[in-house]
């Protein structure tokens, strides 16, 4: 039974989310459903990241265990045939056959997002649903000097979610880097893993250290303070994207 790896795209506005739910639309359950359109199998797909309802995806991935070893571009062309016709936001932009070691979650030694806000009077047209419109200018360079507060391994109780299910708080950030780039300001998060919640928390704090509300040092207060009410607010789900995923190099 030949498994395979899955490199997706998706425009996660219309989707309550990665993973498959009881009563809403979710890009699992479309995925799936496109597969078992495909060739007749039921199946359930593993993936690097369960990302939130409105978040987006440029790079997620995901493994699959078919019976058949069908060809890698026949798996991916068929799907996306089936994601279309259903009209799904979705794309798999590569199929091919990994170890059967290989698991898309776990597997899994390092996960990039980007966040992005358009900081000018006007809203987002083109982009609307896709970036956080924040119309109150913003200091993306004191952002960036805050962010460093977050760097290395900490108790993120702060900026998780009350729902989330991870065992411990602590998490090592890797990467916290702010930029401006005309009226869009990036902010570019990794680490080996997330908590629930996590990167917006994160951002929505910045943005407040960006609107001159908060300090380097009330960030780090908020931080210390390991306390879910000490968060800035939670920036929304619209500007996130999951753009890339790390696996161990393969000799």
């Amino acid at each position: 039974m030949p498994r395979f790896r899955l490199d997706i795209e998706y425009d996660g506005s219309l989707y309550a989310g990665w993973q498959r739910q009881a009563d809403q639309p979710s890009v699992q359950q479309a995925i799936e459903q496109a597969i078992e359109r495909f060739c007749g199998e039921q199946v359930s797909l593993r993936s690097a990241g369960r990302t939130d309802a409105g978040v987006h995806a440029t790079a997620q991935v995901a493994h699959v265990d078919l019976v058949k070893a069908w060809p890698d571009d026949k798996v991916r062309d068929a799907v996306n045939a089936h994601l279309q016709t259903a009209k799904a936001r979705i794309a798999i932009l590569k199929a091919a056959v990994v170890p059967d070691s290989f698991d898309a979650r776990f597997s899994a030694i390092g996960r990039h997002y980007l966040y992005r806000i358009v900081n000018r009077r006007a809203p987002a047209a083109l982009d609307k649903g896709k970036i956080w419109w924040v119309p109150k200018r913003l200091d993306a360079e004191a952002m960036h000097e805050a962010a460093k507060v977050l760097l290395g391994r900490h108790d993120f109780t702060t900026f998780r979610s009350t729902q989330c299910q991870a065992d411990s708080p602590v998490r090592t950030l890797d990467r916290l880097d702010v930029g401006r780039l005309g009226d869009v300001i990036e902010v570019r998060a990794s680490a080996r893993s997330f908590l629930h919640n996590q990167v917006r928390s994160m951002v929505g704090s910045l943005k407040r250290v960006g609107e001159g509300g908060w300090t380097v040092a009330d960030l780090k207060a908020a931080l210390d303070a390991r306390d879910r009410a000490a968060c800035g607010q939670v920036a929304p789900p619209d500007g996130l994207f999951l753009v890339g995923v790390d696996y161990p190099k393969v000799d």
